[in-house]
């Protein structure tokens, strides 16, 4: 559910593995990885090349369903006990990419996802809305997300994953 590596320079932080990717154990193996590595403008190559990028969720087991459907949040205790062992193997991170509200929260505190998506890259950090289905609506209602965020973080992606 996590990919790491002592090379990486890029770090994806989402959320927490749904029930298609805890059945393969492979990160963003469904639709929502298949919306991010179009938003990057990567392959799966590219994409799950540990080498280059690093993949590390804000939980690391499926949280199972809520009652009205969706899967639950991240377990709360996941990051705090591990994130900071995981990044001190990754010396090289150059870019946190934070997928979701999840992360976002964590690391850059509080305001929507929809503030911290628009603030563009703050230090090493670049806030991205999760990559469901739902982001469609979001997507239409904010299209400066895709005529000024996406340039960006494509351009980001390229200069940190070439080889």
């Amino acid at each position: 559910m996590f990919r790491i590596s002592a090379t990486a320079r890029l770090l994806i932080i989402g959320q927490a593995p749904g029930t298609k990717v805890h059945e393969t154990g492979i990160p963003f193996n469904d639709a929502s990885g298949n919306r991010l590595r179009d938003w990057m403008g990567i392959g799966p190559d590219v994409f799950y090349d540990e080498a280059r990028i690093g993949i590390m969720p804000m939980g690391f087991c499926y949280p199972g369903r809520l009652p009205k459907g969706g899967d639950a949040p991240p377990r709360p205790e996941c990051a705090p006990l591990w994130h900071e062992k995981f990044l001190s193997l990754m010396p090289q991170l150059e870019l946190f990419l934070l997928v979701g509200s999840y992360a976002q929260k964590r690391y850059l505190g509080k305001g929507s996802m929809t503030e911290h998506v628009r603030a563009g890259t703050k230090g090493r950090y670049m806030a991205l809305p999760h990559p469901s289905w739902r982001t469609a609506f979001w997507e239409k209602k904010n299209p400066w997300f895709g005529e000024e965020v996406l340039p960006r973080l494509k351009a980001e992606v390229k200069r940190l994953t070439a080889e």
